[in-house]
């Protein structure tokens, strides 16, 4: 445990000091409650409680690089190194979803909520009502393989309601999930669930406003080191290095570029503008993508039920095909059974392959396979399948009437046609689910009626009373020795097929008849089967849900670009990891109108360490800057000094180690000792900087990309002195994360010797709740 060495009163209160297992790379606090979630150097994320109970530790399979909680702290979003994000649920740590967003790493993540919507439960979220449930009972899950327990397939459990509440928006705030990868792409997703834009840095044009003439530049060999989201969603803040050059310059200059850490500032307003839109959207689309995984699902469970029944029976069967051709007859197993169904005297093959082969506890197990299989088939279709469907149907109507508003919908890309020909290909799988049970049912009852008739004949084989047995139709047998024994009009509906299914031409005529009275204008739908008709719905609704996607993605702009330090040129091919931390305030000095509020209600804190080894004047100096996002609300370049810096030089002996933008513009630094010992060995501090009271200067800005903004400040850099400032001393050398959590003031501290240390922040708090 920590010990007092100094007389004097500490400033935080050493909560607890734990052992962990492995070193921790990434650790986060819950924002509503007191959860701790971490990430081991070998890629477990583990869940404590604030009194350091674990409630569960999860091991993705996969290197972790990204970490973020909800907003509403009911589940966690995962960057993984192929580019995978998962969403876990915080109750279990349960996987509720995939998302292959990315093709690399995912390097960081934020997962923002309006903060323009007042908290209240009597007050609906958004002004769109999803009125599904009005109409239809709870959306229908995955179905499982009979026989196998939850879990096993990888299907949900019906008893687990997480992912439906994580899939349900109707009650959730408008929110917005970004992740930027290592090779410049950010990808958003509405509720973590939607996807709705795509940039890469690489691509953008950025301007430079304060330029005497127009020019813009471009950022090259960039890498992302930190994404944040404004709450009111209208700004995106990216810290990257790279190199950034003017666009006019030739490419052979253009390696002339000086590398660096720049701060780009990307206009993401369209969430905010249209963010009632997008809610409705997003809301429908992702409840149709979970129901076209049920559907997916159900036609891989029902084909896979379907081919081993059909095994069964074959290799049965094929028994007989042997037996005619060993007794050196020329004739088929059907043409064998229509002459023992029309009376004519049984052939030795037939007699032993149903008395001796076959007999009657073989027919009774393979037609309990055939039929039980065929009614799980009915089953389900009518429990999954059906009901999938037609809750499609509704939700794509629902948007037909947004695609029709033009004014409203058209600009965030909802394409009136798309949507259109989506409703009516979900339309043709209600009718091409309707033919298929036509189908099976009547495949079901031949098979029966086939059954209970070679049942008698074994009876009578065995001269054996035949009393008891079920009647059957000598016709339907006929029927199914003709057309059902070597064939199987199922497969064909579960499975895709080369070969189209021909309609009979009188069928196909009523449905060309029917265009003109509103019918489906796709009147090829009869020759395709419940597989195909599937594959063309989800491919009309990828479709449909990429125009917004693109949309989006083309009205998200670079505003600006704030460059900070100077890199050395070795590290211009490698990532360069630097603590930093943004987060955004409200502007309590300012009084706005609800309208303005999406413009100037929050203030933003960007604060990093300028590293020791930079090629500028102000090594290893922490800086702080605010107000980049209002640089450019004024008219002219002279009234354009809203954006402010300070820059402080760590103590002597001291360099930072990782810092966390805390409550009321408070920044908490932890600096460890500069010692050429071992890295466990050494002490070291953690700091708390009232940012209010620093003293900011304004930053004149300059149209030259290759002038750092920050040297400016070189001549009035503020020293932070450790007996002046709010200082808890450690008696132990420590590693990043700082783990901070604003709603609990408490922060979490990992000692290199792998120990985990808790203090509490605000000296008025006697204690931190344990709340569930």
């Amino acid at each position: 445990m920590e010990t007092d060495e100094t007389p004097r009163v500490l400033p935080f209160q050493l909560q607890f000091d734990k052992p962990v297992a492995s070193q921790i790379k990434i650790a986060e606090w819950n924002p509503e409650k007191d959860l701790l979630a971490m990430v081991t150097e070998d890629s477990k994320i583990l869940l404590h409680r604030f009194n350091w109970q674990r409630l569960w530790t999860i091991f993705p399979g996969r290197c972790i690089t990204s970490l973020c909680w909800r907003p509403d702290g009911k589940a966690i979003a995962v960057g993984l190194e192929d580019g995978t994000i998962s969403l876990h649920d915080v109750e279990n740590g349960k996987l509720l979803r995939s998302l292959k967003s990315h093709t690399v790493a995912v390097v960081s993540l934020n997962w923002e909520e309006d903060g323009q919507v007042i908290k209240d439960d009597s007050v609906n979220n958004s002004t769109y009502e999803d009125r599904t449930s009005r109409f239809f009972p709870p959306a229908p899950r995955v179905p499982r393989m009979p026989g196998l327990a939850p879990g096993d397939t990888g299907f949900m459990d019906d008893s687990d309601d997480s992912f439906r509440e994580l899939s349900n928006s109707s009650y959730q705030r408008f929110n917005i999930l970004c992740s930027g990868d290592k090779d410049g792409s950010i990808c958003f997703s509405i509720f973590g669930i939607f996807p709705i834009g795509k940039i890469n840095i690489h691509n953008l044009s950025i301007p430079t406003p304060y330029a005497t003439e127009p020019a813009t530049c471009r950022l090259s060999h960039a890498s992302i080191s930190k994404i944040a989201l404004s709450k009111d969603l209208c700004h995106l803040i990216v810290m990257c290095s790279g190199e950034l050059n003017h666009d006019e310059v030739e490419s052979a200059e253009r390696q002339l570029g000086v590398h660096g850490c720049h701060c780009l500032l990307l206009d993401t307003s369209i969430f905010w503008k249209r963010k009632n839109e997008l809610h409705q959207v997003a809301q429908q689309a992702s409840n149709i993508e979970d129901l076209i995984e049920v559907i997916r699902s159900s036609l891989s469970v029902m084909s896979k039920q379907w081919s081993d029944a059909m095994h069964t029976f074959r290799e049965k069967f094929d028994s007989l095909s042997s037996l005619i051709i060993d007794h050196g007859l020329d004739s088929s197993p059907q043409e064998e059974f229509l002459s023992l169904l029309g009376g004519a005297r049984t052939s030795p093959p037939v007699h032993q392959f149903l008395v001796n082969s076959l007999g009657e506890s073989g027919v009774k197990r393979v037609s309990k396979v055939v039929c039980g299989a065929g009614k799980e088939l009915q089953h389900v279709v009518l429990d999954h399948l059906q009901p999938a469907a037609e809750i499609i149907g509704f939700r794509m109507g629902e948007l037909r009437g947004p695609s029709r508003w033009r004014t409203r919908f058209q600009g965030i890309g909802l394409d009136e046609t798309l949507i259109n020909n989506a409703t009516e290909k979900s339309g043709i799988l209600l009718v091409q689910v309707e033919r298929f049970m036509r189908v099976l049912s009547s495949v079901v009852q031949q098979f029966s009626n086939f059954f209970n008739w070679l049942l008698k004949c074994i009876k009578l084989l065995n001269q054996e009373p035949s009393d008891q047995l079920l009647p059957y139709n000598s016709e339907l047998v006929v029927i199914f020795l003709k057309f059902l024994y070597d064939q199987d009009p199922v497969k064909p509906f579960l499975e895709l097929s080369e070969v189209d299914i021909e309609p009979d031409m009188e069928t196909l005529q009523r449905v060309k008849e029917l265009v003109h009275f509103g019918g489906f204008s796709d009147c090829d739908f009869l020759r395709r089967t419940l597989a195909e008709e599937f594959k063309q719905m989800e491919s009309s609704f990828k479709e449909a849900f990429l125009m917004p996607f693109t949309t989006i993605s083309r009205k998200m702009l670079c505003k600006d670009v704030l460059p900070l330090f100077a890199l050395p040129s070795s590290s211009a091919s490698v990532s360069v990891s630097v603590p930093i931390s943004v987060t955004y305030y409200k502007d309590a000095s300012t009084s706005v109108s609800s309208y303005q509020t999406h413009e100037h209600g929050f203030i933003d804190y960007i604060s990093f360490q300028i590293p020791g080894d930079s090629s500028s004047n102000i090594a290893n100096c922490i800086g702080i800057s605010r107000r980049f996002m209002h640089s450019l609300s004024n008219s002219s370049i002279e009234e354009s000094a809203s954006l402010e810096a300070v820059l402080l030089s760590v103590p002597d002996g001291y360099h930072c180690v990782d810092l966390s933008l805390y409550k009321e513009g408070q920044i908490v630094l932890l600096l460890n000792e500069t010692t050429s010992a071992s890295e466990c060995s050494g002490e070291s501090c953690m700091m708390i900087v009232q940012a209010d009271d620093l003293p900011f200067v304004s930053i004149p800005r300059s149209g030259c990309i290759n002038t750092w903004n920050l040297d400016q400040l070189k001549d009035s850099v503020m020293h932070l002195r450790l007996e002046n400032e709010k200082v808890r001393n450690i008696p132990h050398s420590v590693v990043a994360p700082l783990a901070v959590s604003a709603s609990r003031g408490v922060a979490c501290v990992f000692a290199a010797r792998k120990h985990a240390l808790v203090y509490i922040l605000d000296e008025d708090e006697d204690d931190v709740s344990d709340s569930e």
